[in-house]
């Protein structure tokens, strides 16, 4: 009997640019891989598949182990910024990293707080361990010094988070 590994998977609609976009992520996220593709058929097609042949119907994809699915669906859903891919951070390269490959090509207007929009739509949050433990800690006054920095930034900077915990702001 087979063991599911996941069981809830994102399943992400792009207009025509499924592959694309995957291997994009892919490239990004170093613990990823492609597990299939599955494409339209070739032959033409009709109705609200007029224009998709050899697109991706399916598609299955690991990000740092965790299963997405896509497929080309044509322009019918665009994504929203109400769903998000968080992704944890320990040290500011990693921030660093995750935010210049992801912001390429994306809405610059969509940039705050650690969130951003990647230029396929999706929203991500690039977010350092840190933040959370800050603004979570009981002292309050500490706490919303962190919360007012981060409310300035773009890009999440883990020493100014630091420097506003610290009261060194």
């Amino acid at each position: 009997m087979a063991t599911i590994k996941q069981k809830i998977t994102p399943f992400l609609w792009f207009d025509k640019n499924a592959e694309e976009a995957i291997n994009f992520y892919t490239s990004i996220f170093k613990n990823s891989r492609i597990v299939s593709i599955k494409r339209y058929p070739e032959e033409h097609l009709e109705g609200p598949m007029k224009g998709m042949e050899g697109k991706v119907l399916t598609a299955v994809f690991e990000l740092e182990g965790q299963r997405f699915m896509a497929l080309d669906g044509g322009p019918f859903f665009k994504p929203s910024g109400a769903v998000s891919f968080y992704v944890e951070c320990e040290k500011q390269e990693e921030v660093d990293y995750y935010w210049d490959k992801l912001t390429e090509g994306g809405d610059p207007k969509a940039q705050q707080c650690g969130w951003l929009q990647d230029k396929y739509g999706f929203s991500w949050q690039i977010i350092p361990t840190a933040l959370p433990r800050k603004l979570n800690d009981s002292d309050r006054e500490k706490a919303d010094r962190v919360m007012q920095e981060m409310l300035k930034m773009k890009k999440i900077d883990i020493d100014k988070l630091k420097q506003a915990y610290e009261g060194r702001n």
